[in-house]
C-alpha cells in the first residue's frame, strides 16, 4: 500500500488527524534538536562563508572538493551499496532492518571520511608542496585564516555528503527496506512505524558527522607537514586505534606498568571515536537520547579546537618557498 492509500484509509477510519499529528511530533517533539541543529549549523556556515576572509577560502575549497571525481564516485557507490543492501539477506533472524541501519551508517561514515582525508591531502598538502599556497598568502590572508578556511571548506563538503547519504538511508528504510522485511515476516507495518524506525537513524547521522569533523581536523593538521600518502596512513591508524582505546584501557595487561602507561597516553591524546559508535544501541533497539549527542558535540568541538590550534602552530613556521 502506497502513502496516498494509507493517508486515505486513515482519514476514512477517522484517525487521520491523530496519525498526522503523530508524524508531525517526530519533527517538533522527538527530534527538534536535530533539525534545529542542522539549520543553525547551515546558518553559521553561511555567515562564515560570506562575511569573513577565511570564508572565501572555505567556499573555494568546497567547490573544488565537490567537483572532484572522487566525491561523485563515493556518492554513487554509497547510494548503490545501500540500495543493494535492501535486497541482500543478512540472516539475522528477523533483525535485518537493524543490520541495514548499521551497515548504512557505516557506509555514510566511510564515504565521508574518504572524502575528508582525500580533500585535505589535495587541498592542503599538495597546495603547500606545489607553491600554490604562496599565492594565496601573498594576499591579505594570514596563515591561520588559510588553515581555518581549508578546514571549514572540507567540513562543509563532508556535511553535504552526510546529509545526502543520510537522506537516501532514511528514504530506503521508509519506502523499501521496512516493507520488504515485513512482507518476509508476514507482518503488517504501518507508515507511522516505518517513520519511527527511519527517524532513529538521525542521532546516528549526527554522531557520524561529529566523528568525520574530528578526523578532518586531524587530517588537516597532518597535511600541514606531511604528504598525501603519509596523511592517509596516519589517519587510518588513528581511526583504528581511536576505536580500540576503550578495549586497551580495560585490558587485563593493565597490570604491566608500560602497557598501562601507553594505553592511558593513547586514550588521552587520541579522540575517543568509540563514543560515536552506535552499533550497540541499534542492536538493542534503543533510542539515542539528545543529551548524549549533545555531550559528544561539546567534546567534538573542544577536540577540534585543540587540533586546529595545533595546525596553526605546525603551519606557522612552515617554509613555503
Amino acid at each position: 500500500m502506497d502513502l496516498d492509500s494509507i493517508r486515505t484509509a486513515s482519514l476514512d477510519t477517522g484517525v487521520g488527524e491523530l496519525t498526522w499529528s503523530m508524524v508531525l511530533s517526530f519533527f517538533t517533539k522527538d527530534y527538534p534538536w536535530f533539525f534545529g541543529g542542522v539549520a543553525i549549523l547551515l546558518a553559521l556556515l553561511a555567515l562564515f562563508n560570506y562575511y569573513t576572509r577565511a570564508g572565501s577560502i572555505a567556499r573555494a575549497t568546497t567547490k573544488e572538493a565537490v567537483r572532484q571525481p572522487v566525491f561523485i564516485l563515493l556518492l554513487v557507490v554509497g547510494t548503490t551499496i545501500m540500495l543493494v543492501n535492501c535486497y541482500v539477506p543478512f540472516f539475522s533472524l528477523g533483525e535485518d532492518t537493524k543490520m541495514f541501519i548499521d551497515c548504512g551508517l557505516a557506509t555514510v561514515l566511510i564515504s565521508a571520511l574518504l572524502v575528508a582525508i582525500w580533500t585535505a591531502s589535495l587541498s592542503v598538502a599538495e597546495e603547500i608542496e606545489g607553491k600554490t599556497a604562496m599565492t594565496l598568502l601573498s594576499k591579505p590572508i594570514t596563515r591561520r585564516q588559510f588553515i581555518l578556511g581549508k578546514y571549514i571548506g572540507i567540513t562543509q563538503t563532508t556535511l553535504w555528503m552526510v546529509l545526502y547519504l543520510g537522506t537516501v538511508l532514511v528514504c530506503l528504510i521508509i519506502f523499501l527496506k521496512a516493507g520488504i522485511d515485513a512482507k518476509e515476516s508476514s507482518k503488517e507495518i504501518t507508515q507511522l512505524e516505518k517513520l519511527a524506525t527511519a527517524f532513529r537513524v538521525l542521532p546516528g547521522l549526527a554522531l557520524v558527522f561529529m566523528e568525520v569533523a574530528v578526523m578532518t581536523a586531524i587530517s588537516v593538521a597532518i597535511s600541514t607537514r606531511l604528504p598525501m600518502l603519509v596523511n592517509m596512513t596516519s589517519c587510518l591508524a588513528i581511526f583504528v586505534v581511536g576505536h580500540l582505546t576503550p578495549v586497551m584501557v580495560q585490558t587485563k595487561l593493565q597490570e604491566v606498568p608500560f602497557v598501562k602507561f601507553v594505553a592511558q597516553l593513547l586514550a588521552t591524546i587520541l579522540p575517543a571515536l568509540d563514543n560515536y559508535n552506535m552499533s550497540a544501541a541499534i542492536a538493542m533497539d534503543t533510542k539515542i537520547p539528545a543529551d548524549y549527542v549533545g555531550y559528544n558535540g561539546i567534546y567534538s568541538l573542544c577536540y577540534i579546537s585543540a587540533i586546529v590550534l595545533l595546525a596553526f602552530i605546525l603551519f606557522e613556521d612552515r617554509d613555503l618557498a
